[in-house]
């Protein structure tokens, strides 16, 4: 697999393409044939989108909320440091807060009387 190589600066950056680099230099060191990148994450996240597109705000605040007890969990396994782009787990779990409590708004607000 060749991933894109430009100048220093130019680079793409991300965990999907750092993990695509790291899976590139290990086949590299087995020295036997690369195999291709799957993009397996990228077909997730347009299911999510999908999901969230059809559902609205209950399926961003179901996500939100399975997100949260999973990284919940995993903190209160030991986990400090995440592969999400936040990587402190209280980052990502503040991030997932913010998003259930903004989806619930989200879904009471128009029912509230004024």
């Amino acid at each position: 697999m060749n991933l894109p190589r430009g100048e220093p600066g130019d680079r793409p950056t991300g965990v999907a393409y750092e993990q695509a680099r790291a899976a590139e230099a290990a086949q590299a060191s087995k020295g036997g044939q690369a195999t291709p990148y799957d993009p397996l994450k990228l077909c997730v996240y347009a299911t999510v989108a999908l999901l969230a597109w059809l559902f609205g705000a209950w399926a961003v605040l179901g996500f939100a909320a399975l997100g949260f007890a999973g990284y919940w969990r995993a903190r209160r396994a030991g986990l400090t440091r995440s592969k999400c782009y936040l990587r402190d787990t209280r980052l990502v779990l503040a991030y997932l807060g913010v998003i259930a409590l903004a989806a619930a708004a989200a879904l009471v607000l128009p029912h509230v009387s004024r």
